[in-house]
């Protein structure tokens, strides 16, 4: 890019907007000039902390500002694809909340546009920057774990209920996400299952099923309704099998020495099943918040003009397992493709 400070402006000082002003006023290689919200308190809190931001409730005077080189999106889903649009229009990068879009269509003009712009388009998938979720990549892309066979994730509690979107939408794109990253494909078909127990038409806890070209399949369980907070996902592979759990507080991830293999008997020419039980290990990682990260990869991919971790690609795939999860939702559970989905 030719400049060794960015010009950042949030849109959204919300729940979650909040952590990312935080973090993007306190990043090296960045200016964050601006933070815009349509909510006078939330701004009047924002300055308080960071007074040297302006605060403002107009988009326009932010993305008519030639000095703004990047804009943060952190508002209601509903409302991505518009903002962003025109962030990416007003030829900014854009930087966008997870999920990326509420539809497919949605997502691939986003990605369209960004091209047309010249510019780069992120989104706020922030498993993908775990140190935890890194390191069971590393260990999978070394051959560590042997073939991949399958994982299962789990993202339940009894937290916030939400009315403008069911526990699907709500809690799954970290999982989608993150599966997606490890097995480095996206599904051919997911078949979702679910109840709606408090909310007409909104569901509280569901089930789905991905499955993969290579044979491959993972499993997701989210519920806002469940007596036990659990953020865990496991990945089995012929040679080893890995666990991470977010809510342990240092030994998040542990490597279980543990297999089946299949042998045959040269006298009977039978098949047999051998178990293996080693040494379960809980490897030192380094630490450091995920959010943090996600940041600054932001900031140094558009000073640097790196290719991103998480852009619009990776955005896509996920808003397409989102809505193939509703439709099959809708529809009995009935297994959806998401690469037929436009």
């Amino acid at each position: 890019m030719g400049k060794e400070i960015l010009n950042v402006a949030i849109v959204g000082a919300g729940y979650w907007g909040k952590n990312l002003v935080r973090n993007f006023a306190t990043a090296s290689r960045c200016q964050l000039k601006y933070v815009c919200d349509l909510n006078p308190e939330l701004l009047a809190i924002q300055k308080s902390s960071f007074p040297f931001v302006e605060t403002t409730t107009k988009l326009d005077k932010v993305l008519g500002d030639s000095e703004i080189d990047a804009v943060v999106i952190a508002t209601d889903v509903l409302s991505h694809f518009k903002l962003a649009q025109k962030s990416l229009e007003a030829g900014k990068h854009t930087y966008v909340e997870k999920p990326l879009t509420l539809k497919t269509s949605e997502a691939k003009e986003l990605i369209a546009t960004a091209e047309t712009k010249g510019v780069k388009l992120m989104v706020g998938h922030l498993l993908e920057y775990h140190p935890a979720v890194n390191y069971i990549k590393q260990m999978i892309d070394k051959g560590e774990l042997g073939e991949l066979y399958y994982m299962y994730t789990q993202r339940v509690n009894l937290g916030i209920v939400r009315q403008s979107e069911n526990v699907w939408r709500s809690l799954s794109p970290h999982d989608i996400s993150v599966i997606c990253y490890l097995f480095d494909a996206e599904p051919v078909s997911v078949a979702a299952h679910g109840q709606c127990y408090i909310q007409k038409d909104i569901e509280d806890v569901v089930f789905a099923t991905l499955k993969f070209a290579d044979g491959k399949v993972a499993n997701i369980h989210c519920s806002w309704l469940d007596p036990h907070k659990i953020r865990k996902m496991t990945v089995v592979g012929s040679e080893k099998m890995v666990t991470f759990d977010d809510m342990e507080v240092t030994e998040k991830v542990r490597v279980c020495d543990k297999g089946a293999a299949v042998t045959q008997d040269m006298n009977t020419y039978e098949q047999i099943i051998s178990l293996r039980f080693g040494d379960i290990v809980i490897p030192r990682i380094k630490g450091g918040e995920p959010l943090s990260m996600e940041c600054r990869h932001f900031i140094d991919c558009i000073l640097d003009d790196k290719p991103i971790r998480t852009d619009g690609a990776d955005g896509l795939r996920v808003v397409q397992v989102l809505e193939a999860g509703e439709m099959s939702l809708k529809n009995n559970g009935q297994p959806i493709d998401p690469g037929t989905l436009k």
